[in-house]
Parts: structure tokens; sequence; C-alpha cells
């Protein structure tokens, strides 16, 4: 009987150890997986910063892109509105010459010239094409001199060849003019 207590014994200490080794192990476990979840919790809060770096920088590109295009469409709109603009002040010039050529004499032909180049010149206006001032004075910026006008005074505008133009403040074409010496 004595061995029967023992082997009793021995079976209770036996598992007594097996659930200490097991309680450890779990323990263990517990410690790894916690210092393996901070690391792999670190490691996911850099990743997440990175991408929003990333994210926020790919808007910014894409903010700095619709703006370029704007910029690029709206010089692309004035480009071509100043070279229709040109085009336009032949037909300006031409009429200009008709009236001048029709003299003193009133006919309804020249009333319709008329009425057409004060039609071209309103709508020209209407985006911002005007005709170049010749009244203050000689001014290289909007003035071409080609000639000289020996009954001007110095620096004034003696004659004008051909009217000058400009589209919403920058030259569209100059004036050619004669000035005084």
């Amino acid at each position: 009987m004595a061995n029967e207590h023992n082997e009793q014994a021995q079976d209770i200490q036996n598992e007594q150890q097996a659930e200490q080794t097991q309680t450890e192990g779990v323990e263990l476990a517990n410690e790894l997986s916690v210092e393996d979840l901070q690391a792999q919790l670190t490691k996911l809060e850099e990743s997440l910063k990175l991408e929003k770096a990333r994210t926020a920088n790919a808007v910014y590109e894409a903010q700095k892109s619709v703006e370029r295009i704007q910029r690029e469409s709206e010089k692309h709109k004035e480009t071509v509105l100043e070279k229709f603009a040109k085009e336009l002040l032949d037909s300006v010039d031409n009429l200009e010459r008709a009236i001048q050529a029709a003299g003193d004499e009133q006919t309804p032909v020249l009333e319709g010239v008329k009425l057409t180049l004060k039609s071209l010149l309103s709508t020209l206006e209407k985006f911002g094409v005007v005709e170049a001032d010749t009244q203050h004075g000689f001014n290289a910026d909007l003035h071409q001199a080609v000639g000289i006008d020996p009954n001007a005074k110095a620096n004034e505008i003696g004659t004008v060849l051909q009217k000058g133009y400009t589209l919403n403040g920058r030259l569209l074409r100059p004036a050619m003019v004669m000035v005084g010496q």
C-alpha cells in the first residue's frame, strides 16, 4: 500500500510540475506576444505616417497640376484671342480706308460701312481690344516712329499712318506714326 501511496504522490507531483510548466509557458507566450504586438504596433504606426505623407504629397502634386493646367489654358486662350484680334485688325483697317476713300459723299453704302466698322470695334472692345492712345505724345511702348513730321512739335505725334491697338493692356499692334523732331 505504501507503494501505491508513493505512486499517487508522484503522479500528483508530476501533474503539478506539468501545470507549472504549462503556466510558465503561457506567461512566457503572453509576454512574447505583448512585446511582439507592441513591435507590430510601432511598425504599423510608422507605416501609417509614411502613407499619410505620401497621400499629402500626392494631393499637393495634384493641386499643383490643376493650377499649372489652368495657367496653361489661360495662356492658350490669350494667345488664340491675340491671333484672332490681329486678323480682325486688317478688316478694321480696310473699313477705315473705304470710309476715307468715299470722302464727303454720303451714300447708303458708306453708311453701311460705317455701321459695320462701329459694330466690329464695339465687339473688339468687349474682348479687351482698344485703340492705342496717340493724343498724349509719343510713347515707344505703344508707337512705332516711321518718319519725321516737320509740322509737329518735338516728341509729339504729327501723323498717324496706322492705328495701334492694345489687348487687355498689352500691346497688340503698335501705331505707325510720324513724330516731330
